[in-house]
């Protein structure tokens, strides 16, 4: 077993037995090695910021765990079928987790690998943007999908991905967001959350899709800028990354193969609840045209339907909102 495997079933043993001593002897039968072995590596994970309590005759407890995204410690616990369950890797700091995770799609890694890093020097936002990526302030990850389909689908794959995470900060957090159509996630108005899908196309099939998301958690007001927010400031209280990682994990893997078995339109209604533009009057500037006028509608492969003043109906597969009014 690779060392990342054995702290992660160290780390998952702990949780199923929260607040409780395990002895030695267990931990070690229950993974199959020593009592030596299973020291040695409660010694690495202290290294890595875990504080793991021994008493004489009880065993080992964990007290508290670093606010690190280790892989490893994500995937302790993490209930999904493909994304995560294979490869999590994990950076201090990369350039990109998008373009780490490109190439790794290129040098084959399955569908559900998982890139994430504590920070981003040159993180990526749509239309050649930097994403702001404070070390140890959000949630920096990106996922390689191969779901083989047509071009034309990818809006709606960005939107069921918006939607899972809006539930995975209702869950963690208790906090409403809503989508801001086709990428964002606002909570009172501001973003806290960004979405970049990129793709490797041939002309009539998706190779793969690297769905990229930068989300404030931990981040002060003072390391943002003055359009966003983030869970803490929202909710007032220090969130667990690696539980929020978690449920976006699982949440995302639960519209995933919805949609690939049921297709988006069994997604549909509930991105259309989320929305924060429809029913309003937007300005959506896609490429070198603007389209302006009453959001009606998000049509069965994600794109965004504007009825125009003459009420004419525009559809629009992307593009930036700068315009809501109620």
């Amino acid at each position: 077993m690779k060392e990342s495997g054995v702290k992660q079933s160290i780390i998952s043993l702990f949780l199923r037995n929260e607040g409780l001593f395990i002895s030695g002897e267990d931990i070690s039968g229950a993974l199959g090695f020593s009592r030596a072995c299973a020291w040695k590596y409660i010694n690495k994970l202290r290294d890595e910021g875990y504080l793991i309590e021994a008493v004489p005759h009880l065993g080992y407890r964990l007290k508290s765990a670093p606010d690190k995204l280790y892989g490893y410690a994500i995937a302790s616990g993490l209930n999904t079928r493909t994304i995560g369950k294979k490869s999590i890797f994990y950076y201090e700091s990369t350039d990109s987790t998008n373009d780490r995770a490109y190439e790794l799609a290129e040098n084959g890694e399955p569908e559900g690998t998982v890139v994430i890093a504590e920070t981003q020097t040159h993180g990526k936002g749509r239309v050649g943007r930097k994403w702001l990526s404070p070390k140890g302030g959000g949630i920096y990850m990106s996922l390689l999908l191969r779901p083989g389909v047509e071009t034309d689908e990818i809006p709606a794959v960005t939107l069921i991905a918006a939607a899972a995470i809006v539930k995975a900060i209702k869950k963690t957090c208790g906090l409403e967001a809503g989508m801001k159509w086709p990428n964002d996630i606002l909570i009172s108005g501001k973003k806290v959350c960004g979405i970049l899908t990129e793709i490797k196309a041939q002309p009539d099939r998706v190779d793969f899709l690297i769905l990229g998301i930068g989300i404030n958690v931990n981040t002060p007001s003072g390391k943002l800028p003055p359009e966003g927010t983030s869970l803490r400031i929202e909710s007032s209280s220090r969130v667990n990354r690696s539980a929020l990682a978690r449920c976006m994990l699982e949440e995302l893997e639960n519209a995933y193969l919805r949609s690939r078995e049921e297709g988006f339109i069994s997604l549909r209604e509930e991105c259309k609840a989320m929305s924060l533009v429809l029913g309003k009057r937007v300005k959506v500037v896609e490429h070198h045209r603007a389209v302006e006028g009453l959001a009606v509608d998000i049509d069965e492969k994600g794109a965004l339907i504007i009825r125009t003043d003459d009420r004419a109906l525009q559809r629009v597969f992307s593009g930036d909102v700068i315009t809501v009014s109620r």
